[in-house]
């Protein structure tokens, strides 16, 4: 454990290398090649892929930000060195507003009720609720307000940095309570809008909780993989250590243990039921070589990270957590692909140049965004209260 004062440390400014540079700008001039051959040649075929990497990247940055908030909320101050990890991914926020919008274009491609016709079909108060400019305007609700609440908290937190004014602490921890608020109900009908409206017929009370238990677990991962990375780098060594790594792969087992749970009460209730205005989603996802991924997606989003990360050295050895860590991530980006490609096709799985160009598309421009966050800022919250508490910070369990 790092036993050093806040006054000894220091910090250096963090640089992206040439080569990473480069490979970004190549990986988002691939997918942007992709993304406009596919916009005018076939857009039936490009549209889902383009869903399905963007709501993986937006899902990760929301719930990033939710990390910063709820420990904000709670007044933690054992995170405080690695907050701004969190932090760094709000930078993907204006973009995840851009491809929201853009993502209007393919709603006659991805959904019943994009065209008047089938919109006016459906039954209940559907017609109502799914018309475009309705959720269009949700759409821009949730980019837009998640924006502007990344803009004011970590704002706050960079302003921290230049001035340490401990009152803005204060601050983020009301702002933080009303952006948890907010991200509840505005993420549960991103994920509603987006995702679940796929099939229009079908419906589940727990769905955006499904969506935002992904999303978490996914966030975690992240973290835990840059905290790997970066503790022993000449950027942040001595502000993060091991223990916070043990802490985040603490939280990544949790939320394991929390999206099979949420996936399994869903999956129980609607298989217990048996509607079938309910049971088609499922029944859909049992056919056409579904059943492999779907039991890919149990075995390998839960069971194996519950078992490798419980003994206490799984979560404190690099690689062990790294490659659980990975394996997370292919495992969310696997799960959007569960629920958006069986509506398309014909129900038959498809992967290929499409969904290689827009994960590529979408890759680029997060790591990017995120990236260019790191080098204009610190990586530490150096003026924040609560910093000695992470400087000193020991697990115990």
């Amino acid at each position: 454990m790092a036993n050093h004062s806040h006054q000894e440390l220091k910090l250096t400014k963090f640089e992206i290398s040439s080569p990473i540079k480069m490979i970004l700008g190549v990986a988002f001039l691939i997918g942007l090649a992709t993304f406009i051959f596919g916009f005018v040649k076939y857009p039936e075929r490009m549209w889902p892929a383009y869903l399905t990497s963007f709501f993986f990247f937006a899902s990760i940055a929301s719930a990033g930000l939710f990390f910063v908030a709820f420990n904000y909320a709670a007044n933690a101050g054992w995170s405080a060195s690695i907050r701004r990890f969190g932090e760094a991914l709000t930078g993907f926020f204006p973009y995840m507003l851009a491809g929201a919008i853009v993502l209007i274009a393919g709603f006659k491609y991805l959904y019943a009720w994009g065209t008047p016709e089938t919109l006016h079909a459906l039954s209940g108060g559907k017609p109502t609720y799914l018309a475009p400019g309705f959720v269009i305007a949700r759409l821009i609700i949730f980019g837009g307000g998640s924006w502007l609440f990344a803009k004011k908290i970590v704002g706050n937190s960079l302003k921290q940095d230049a001035t340490g004014d401990h009152q803005l602490t204060k601050s983020n921890a009301a702002f933080s309570v009303g952006y948890i608020a907010f991200f509840a109900l505005s993420f549960s009908l991103f994920s509603l809008d987006l995702i679940m409206s796929l099939l229009p017929t079908w419906y589940s009370t727990i769905f955006g909780v499904y969506c935002f238990a992904g999303g978490l677990q996914a966030v975690f991962a992240v973290i835990a993989i840059m905290i790997v990375v970066l503790k022993n780098s000449k950027w942040i060594s001595g502000y993060v250590n091991v223990e916070h790594q043990h802490d985040i792969g603490k939280y990544l087992k949790g939320f394991s243990v929390f999206w099979a749970y949420i996936a399994f009460s869903q999956f129980m209730l609607i298989w217990y039921a048996n509607i079938p205005e309910e049971t088609e989603f499922y029944i859909m996802r049992s056919l056409n070589g579904w059943m492999p991924i779907s039991f890919a997606v149990l075995i390998f989003r839960f069971v194996v990270p519950f078992l490798v990360l419980l003994p206490r050295s799984s979560k404190r050895t690099d690689s062990v957590l790294v490659g659980i860590s990975v394996m997370v991530l292919l495992m969310h980006y696997l799960d959007v692909y569960w629920m958006v490609y069986p509506n398309f096709f014909e129900g038959i799985p498809m992967f290929g140049l499409w969904e290689v160009g827009m994960l590529l598309f979408f890759g680029a421009i997060f790591c990017g965004s995120v990236l260019h966050f790191m080098s204009k800022n610190n990586l530490v919250a150096i003026k924040d209260p609560r910093l000695h508490e992470a400087l000193t910070h020991h697990v115990t369990y």
